[in-house]
């Protein structure tokens, strides 16, 4: 069971990244609650509680890339759009992912 979970994960990441870049050259009815979504399923079912801190520093760095790209990249319309939905994307797995990391600490804590 759990590998299909993980592969569910998997598979959910590969659409998000495919449907992020795609928005951006056409209009995609209910798109930020579809990338938020697949965003959730990411920082659920993709990363683990060792993986949580590279995985985060990644989602880092990628929403700054993401912030100044959309700076410099208003030259041609699909870059901010793109940009825009990969942000939706990422930051939703982040939030999980920190969410876990942070319950896990209090945890170790206790």
């Amino acid at each position: 069971m759990k590998y299909n979970l993980v592969k569910i994960g998997h598979w959910a990441l590969i659409f998000g990244l495919i449907l992020a870049i795609l928005a951006g050259f056409a209009a995609i009815p209910f798109l930020a609650a579809i990338l938020f979504i697949l965003g959730l399923i990411i920082g659920f079912l993709n990363v683990t509680e060792k993986e949580s801190t590279p995985f985060l520093v990644a989602v880092i760095a990628f929403l700054l890339i993401g912030v100044a790209g959309l700076q410099i990249g208003q030259s041609t319309p699909f870059i901010p759009s793109i940009l825009n939905n990969l942000i939706a994307l990422m930051s939703a797995a982040g939030l999980i992912v920190a969410v876990k990391q942070v319950l896990s600490i209090a945890k170790k804590s206790e």
